[in-house]
Order: structure tokens, then sequence, then C-alpha cells
């Protein structure tokens, strides 16, 4: 996501630091790019015009045409004009009534069953359980697949034939009766926004006490996203949006647009399919992603989530005598996959940090890599892997042929696990792991 967006940026920033000073001509053709790179990333047209035109402003402004490090302010202003432009600001959900019913709204294939059991799963998380209910009487296996999510996610499931708005009703009494704090309705979704639709969905919002009408967008989408969003909006009401499929390699022109537009806040962000992969938005963390400044707050936060405070504590104490083994690393190689595809923490580090992270140790595709670095380790023995110096050549081309690599992956595999023991040793010293803790 963002990846077009943030390269484009990223060579005007460039451009502008060699500038002694910015003038007003220097500012309209810096202004001109960041409106082609906004295009080309698929936002909106308002939306463009809106976000250049205040750039364009507040550059022209004293402060930064004669400011000592013109260039940096240039960039903080394109900062702070993309934070606004996603938002502003976290915008929590909130939860006041009880039962909290939530209505998901959105086109097929948006994703949005699988978010309703996210949703459900963030909810557990916080100590709050789900009755999750299909309102898509026309296509059964919509119901199956909810149902399915549903005990997958450990959360209630509640099965009915009846219309959208009377199995709504059904759904908040079976949450009453069983004192059930949040009721999901996954509403019917379309190939394409119809008056069918929208009449469905004000009959529903008017059967029940809907606290959060909250829209699903696929990000993939683009400005037909945005489009679809407006009629929503109009139509229906749209109080959150929920950006899905927000890990895929596109121009994220939604994201940018849809706040603008809508003044409806974006909630959540979809990453993978995995329950688990629903995390709030944070549009100052998301604008320094785009920036190349990196989000390593939610780096960090992905860190807790999938380490144990004990485990890693535990590995810290044993890296910092220097006994760390290949069976600590496997851990930590293990610890690393659950935190989420490779390449998708790489985009959390800073631009520069990114270019020099490497996995040549295990070819160049990181992920694979981590496999093959799995298979090596998995293929020695027990005493090989708490006794590394037990490596002789000769166990070398046993692991090699049983791990289905070349000799030279191992010695490559030796050679960097000595130098991250000898890294993660002086880390642990200065303190550094004590801030995952």
């Amino acid at each position: 996501m963002f990846d077009q967006l943030s390269r484009r940026l990223g060579m005007l920033f460039k451009k502008i630091r060699g500038q002694a000073r910015l003038s007003e001509a220097n500012v309209a053709d810096a202004v001109k790019e960041v409106r082609t790179a906004l295009l080309e990333a698929d936002v909106h047209l308002s939306v463009t015009r809106a976000f250049t035109e205040e750039v364009r402003m507040k550059a022209l402004g004293a402060d930064v045409l004669y400011s000592i490090r013109p260039a940096d302010a240039f960039v903080k202003i394109v900062h702070d004009s993309l934070v606004k432009f996603l938002g502003g600001a976290v915008f929590p959900i909130r939860l006041d009534r009880r039962p909290s019913v939530l209505l998901l709204m959105g086109l097929q294939g948006s994703g949005k069953t699988t978010t309703a059991a996210k949703l459900a799963a963030f909810f557990l998380a916080q100590q709050k359980s789900s009755l999750l209910v299909t309102l898509d009487r026309s296509r059964p296996a919509a119901s199956e697949q909810l149902e399915k999510l549903a005990k997958k996610a450990g959360v209630r499931f509640l099965k009915t034939q009846a219309d959208a708005p009377s199995s709504a009703k059904t759904a908040v009494a079976e949450a009453e009766r069983q004192n059930v704090p949040v009721v999901i309705l996954d509403s019917a979704g379309r190939t394409e926004v119809d008056p069918a639709v929208f009449a469905e969905l004000r009959a529903v919002r008017d059967a029940v006490p809907v606290e959060k009408k909250i829209l699903v967008i696929d990000a993939m989408t683009g400005q037909v996203a945005v489009n679809v969003a407006k009629g929503f909006a109009d139509e229906v009401g749209v109080d959150g949006v929920i950006l899905t499929k927000f890990d895929s390699d596109t121009r994220g022109g939604a994201a940018l647009s849809v706040y603008h537009l809508l003044r409806a806040p974006i909630l959540f962000v979809g990453e993978g399919e995995a329950l688990n992969r629903l995390a709030p938005f944070h549009p100052d963390r998301m604008a320094g992603r785009i920036l190349g400044m990196g989000d390593v707050v939610s780096l960090v936060e992905k860190a807790e989530q999938s380490v144990k405070v004990e485990d890693a504590e535990r590995a810290a104490k044993r890296m910092a005598k220097g006994e760390m083994t290949f069976e600590d690393f496997l851990e930590q190689i293990r610890a690393v996959r659950k935190m989420g595809p490779l390449g998708e923490l790489l985009q959390h580090l800073p631009g520069g940090l990114t270019g020099k992270i490497k996995f040549d140790t295990v070819g160049e595709d990181g992920e694979k890599g981590l496999t093959r670095v799995e298979a090596m380790i998995l293929s020695m023995t027990k005493a090989e892997r708490r006794r590394p110096d037990l490596l002789t050549p000769a166990r070398r081309t046993r692991i090699a042929r049983g791990s289905g690599v070349q000799i030279d992956e191992v010695h490559r595999l030796v050679k960097r696990f000595e130098d991250f023991k000898k890294m993660m040793k002086k880390a642990v010293k200065m303190g550094m792991m004590g801030r995952l803790g």
C-alpha cells in the first residue's frame, strides 16, 4: 500500500533538499509534483485539489520560504496535511449501548463477512463477546461462511431465514436474552449498489437501534470505492469505515480520499485473512509510512501481541550471557513470522533502514528465506542446535542434504548466526531489549 506514492514523494523531497531556498516558483513545481503523485495513487480529483491547495498556501508562508531548512519545513507541511486528510486522529470505536448493534455494509467481495468475524475477535480480545448474524438470504454460502468464521473466532452465531429487518430484531432479542454486549449484522452484499440495497439497509436501520453503521471498503478499488462510499453515505448514512486488503500492492487512493469526502473516520484496516489482522487506523503513523519515516510504534505493538513477555525476558537473559543457541534463533524467527508477512513488517521501518536490510543469507526473498532457515535448523540434531560448535564440515553437509539446500547456505547461516548472536548480546547490554518488555 502507498509504495508508488512513497517513492514519488521521496524523489520530490530529495530534489527539494538540493535547493538552498524555496521560492514561489519551486514551491509551484513541488506542488505540481505532489498533485501528479496523488493522482497516480488514484486519489479522488476533488481531494487532490483540496490537498495541494492547502500545501501550496502553507508552503508560501514566510515561516517556510525564509526558514533555515525550508525543505524540512515543506516535508512537515505535507506530513501534517496527510494526517489531516487521513482523519486527523485515531477514532476508537466506542460502544455505549447494550447490546451495541453494528451494521456492516459494503459491496460483495469487499471482505465484509471476514471483517465481521475480525471485529468479533477484536472485541473478544477486549473481553466483549459478540453475536454474529448474516442478513443475506440470497446467498446461502454467506451464512455458512460466517458460521465457520464465528466458530473460529470463538463467538456466537445466529442462524435465521427471515428477512433482514426481522433477522436483525431476532438477533438483538437473542443478545439481550444471553446478555451478549455486541451484535454484528453482516448485511447482504451486491455486485453493484442499487435502490433495493439501500432500501433494505434503511429498513434494518429503522428496525433496531443501530449504534454504528460501518462501511467496509476494498482498498484495491480506488476511486470506485469512493464513489460507492458516497452512495452509502447519502442513502443510509456512514458512521465509520473499515478498509480491507490494506496489505495489497495497491495505490492507496481510497484511504486518502474517503475521510475528506465522507467525514466518516477510518476505524480499522484489515491486513491479511487471519482473524487477528484487524488494526485500529492511526493517521499519523500512516502518514509517516507514506513519507518513508516508518511506523516503529505499530511494529512494537505487533511484537507485544505476538511475543510473551516471559519468553522475551528469558531469551534476553540468555543473549546477555552469550548463550544463544539455534533453538533460540528458531524461536526468534517464529516470533517474527507470527507478527505477519515479512514484507509488511519491513514497511513499518523508516525508508533508509528498509533498504539496508537484506536477506542474502538465504536468498533475495525474505519470506522463503526464513522457511529455508527453519528447514536447516530443523535438520540439525538437538545437540547441534544447542551447541553450534559441533557443526563440523561433515555435519554441515548432512544438514544441507536434509534441508534441500546448498552447503554454502549452511555456511552462511552459521556465520550470520554468530554475527546475530554478537549483535544481540550488545543490544541486550545496552538495554534495547528491555523496551519491548
